[in-house]
C-alpha cells in the first residue's frame, strides 16, 4: 500500500503538475497558514496468504474490498523570524472515507512537526518518514497502492523483518544542511525515553541515522544509514539487536522520464530475520495526461557470505539463501486539475502468490 507518511510529498508533487493548490486561509504580516488535503478511495484486489500453525504460506484466496487509500487533512504554516530565518510547522490527520459514518472522523495522525530553517540549513522536531524512506526507497516506487518491498516493510517476506518498525517515525530531530555546491548531507536521531510505552529497551535511548546528497543538473545520488538502535529491546522475553539498514539510490531525469536504481541492505543481528539485499530500477514518464510507471526489483534474502582477512567464513550459509523477484507496474490519468484516477498491478514472486494483486483508485486533491 502506498506510504502514507509521504502523502505530503506525492501532493505537493500531483500539485505542481496539475495545477492544483493548497488553499491559503492567512498570509499577513510574514505569517502564512494553509490548508490542504485530498480524498482518496479505491477497490483492490490482493492474494492473501493462507498460513499454518507455524506461520508458513500453505495457499492464498483472492480477497477484494473497497477502502480509504490514505485521504488526509492537512495544514502548514510559516512565519519570518527575520531576515533569512523562518520558524514552520506542518500537522496532518487522516480519516477512513470510505466509511466516514462509522470510522470516527480524523481518527489518528500522520506526520507531524515543526522546525527552523534559513541559510544554515533546517533544523526539525516532530514526528515524520525516516531518511533512507525519502532518500532512498522512495524514488523507486511511491505509488498510490502497491510498492516494491524494502528494508522497512516486506509483503509476506517473513524472513526480513524489523521488530518494533510501526514506531520509529516519531520523537525525530534533524538537521538538514543547506546545499553546497551540489552536496547536502542530513543528521539526525530518535529518542526514546524510559517513560514511552514504544520503548523496548527499558532505558532512555538516542538512535543515529543519516545521509549524504549530491545533485548536478538532472542527476542525484544519495545515500543513508540508520542503526536501528531504538528497535533494541526485548520481545516475548528474547533480547534482540534489530541490525542495521543502509542504501544508495541514484536517479536522472530526461525531460518528463525519471529512472533509479537503488542497492540497499537491511544487516540483521537477531534471529528473528534474516540479512536482506534489495537491488532496483525504477522508472516514471509523463505523458501529458498522466504518468506511466514501473519498477522491478531483485532481493537475496539469506546466504551471504563473509570471510575474515585469511579467506575463513565467519558469517553466512549459502544452502540457505533464498532470491525473489518484484515487479510493479501502474499509470495515472488527469481528470481535471485537482482530480485524477490510478490503475496499478504487483508480482511479489511468493509462495502462492500471495501479496500478487491489482488495485484501481480515485484521488481529489485540495
Amino acid at each position: 500500500m502506498m506510504k502514507k507518511t509521504l502523502l505530503a510529498t506525492a501532493i505537493a508533487g500531483a500539485m505542481v503538475a496539475t495545477g492544483a493548490q493548497a488553499a491559503t486561509v492567512y498570509n499577513q504580516d510574514g505569517t502564512k497558514l494553509d490548508l490542504y488535503g485530498n480524498l482518496q478511495i479505491a477497490y483492490a484486489s490482493v492474494e492473501k496468504a493462507q498460513r499454518n500453525d507455524n506461520g508458513e504460506i500453505v495457499g492464498a484466496d483472492s480477497a477484494d474490498e473497497i477502502l480509504d487509500n490514505g485521504s488526509t487533512l492537512g495544514f502548514s504554516g510559516e512565519h519570518m523570524i527575520s531576515r533569512g530565518l523562518s520558524g514552520y510547522f506542518k500537522y496532518e490527520f487522516e480519516g477512513e472515507a470510505d466509511e466516514a459514518k462509522t470510522a470516527g472522523g480524523l481518527n489518528k495522525g500522520d506526520q507531524a512537526y515543526m522546525g527552523l530553517k534559513g541559510n544554515f540549513g533546517d533544523v526539525r522536531l516532530g514526528s515524520w518518514d525516516p531518511l533512507i524512506d525519502d532518500w532512498i526507497q522512495d524514488p523507486i516506487t511511491n505509488n498510490e497502492f502497491f510498492d516494491v518491498s524494502d528494508s522497512s516493510y516486506t509483503r509476506d517476506l517473513d524472513a526480513v523483518s524489523i521488530v518494533g518498525i510501526e514506531n520509529r517515525e516519531g520523537n525525530k530531530l534533524q538537521y538538514l544542511s543547506p546545499s553546497l555546491s551540489g552536496f547536502q548531507f542530513a543528521i539526525g536521531t530518535q529518542y526514546e525515553g524510559d517513560a514511552e510505552d514504544e520503548n523496548f529497551s527499558g532505558s532512555s535511548n538516542a538512535s543515529a541515522f543519516g545521509g549524504v546528497k549530491y545533485t548536478a543538473g538532472d542527476f542525484s545520488i544519495a545515500a543513508a544509514y540508520d542503526n536501528l538502535d531504538n528497535n533494541d529491546g526485548t520481545y516475548s522475553g528474547v533480547d534482540v539487536d534489530a541490525g542495521d539498514q543502509y542504501g544508495i539510490t541514484a536517479q536522472y531525469t530526461i525531460d518528463t522520464l525519471r529512472v533509479a536504481a537503488k542497492v540497499e541492505r537491511f544487516e540483521s543481528d537477531n534471529e528473528f530475520s534474516e540479512d536482506a539485499n534489495f537491488y532496483a530500477l525504477g522508472a516514471r514518464y509523463g505523458y501529458g495526461m498522466g504518468d506511466i510507471y514501473g519498477a522491478y526489483q531483485y532481493i537475496d534474502v539469506g546466504g551471504d557470505t563473509f570471510r575474515n582477512v585469511v579467506g575463513d567464513v565467519i558469517k553466512g550459509d549459502a544452502e540457505t539463501s533464498e532470491t525473489f523477484n518484484e515487479v510493479v507496474i501502474g499509470a495515472t490519468y488527469n481528470v481535471s486539475d485537482a482530480m485524477y484516477t490510478f490503475i496499478e498491478g504487483a508480482w511479489y514472486d511468493r509462495e502462492k502468490d500471495a501479496s500478487d494483486g491489482v488495485a484501481v483508485g480515485a484521488v481529489y486533491l485540495f
